[in-house]
């Protein structure tokens, strides 16, 4: 089994996207370690904000305004892009990389710049466990879920 894997992929502004993990092998979860967004528009056409989330939950949360005392938010990340060598590209990225991935994930994005994509990177690493640590990660996932 990779102990290491990345998904990636292009998602619509305000649109969301399942992170599929129903391959989920018995006895692991996984960790989100890096959680990056970047732009699909040209380079130094338009200043724009781009913000993205991902959520173990049932419903997307919102990329914009982020709720950290949300227990199913395991990533967010920020990035400004400006159209002259002036306006500097600043990228900010949060991610829980202690919470145990058992099941699928929610990605929403969005970006300033209307109808413009997101283009997105999540690098996950797997965690082998024992019966009573998949047993809590399972229930702490489904309890977010289903909450």
């Amino acid at each position: 089994m990779k102990k290491e894997f990345v998904m990636r992929g292009q998602t619509a502004s305000t649109e969301d996207e399942i992170l599929n993990f129903s391959g989920y092998k018995p006895g692991y979860a996984y960790r989100l370690t890096e959680f990056q967004i970047y732009p699909s528009s040209a380079i130094g056409s338009s200043d724009n904000e781009l913000a993205a989330a991902i959520t173990a939950e049932k419903t997307a949360a919102n990329p914009a305004e982020p709720d950290f005392n949300d227990e199913g938010l395991i990533g967010v990340t920020f990035l400004t892009k400006g159209n002259s060598i002036n306006t500097p590209t600043v990228p900010v990225s949060i991610v829980n990389d202690t919470f145990l991935i058992t099941q699928n994930l929610i990605i929403s994005v969005i970006n300033t710049e209307a109808g413009t994509p997101v283009n997105w990177q999540c690098r996950f690493v797997a965690v082998k466990m024992n019966n009573a640590e998949e047993a809590a990660a399972n229930f702490k996932q489904f309890s977010i879920f289903d909450g």
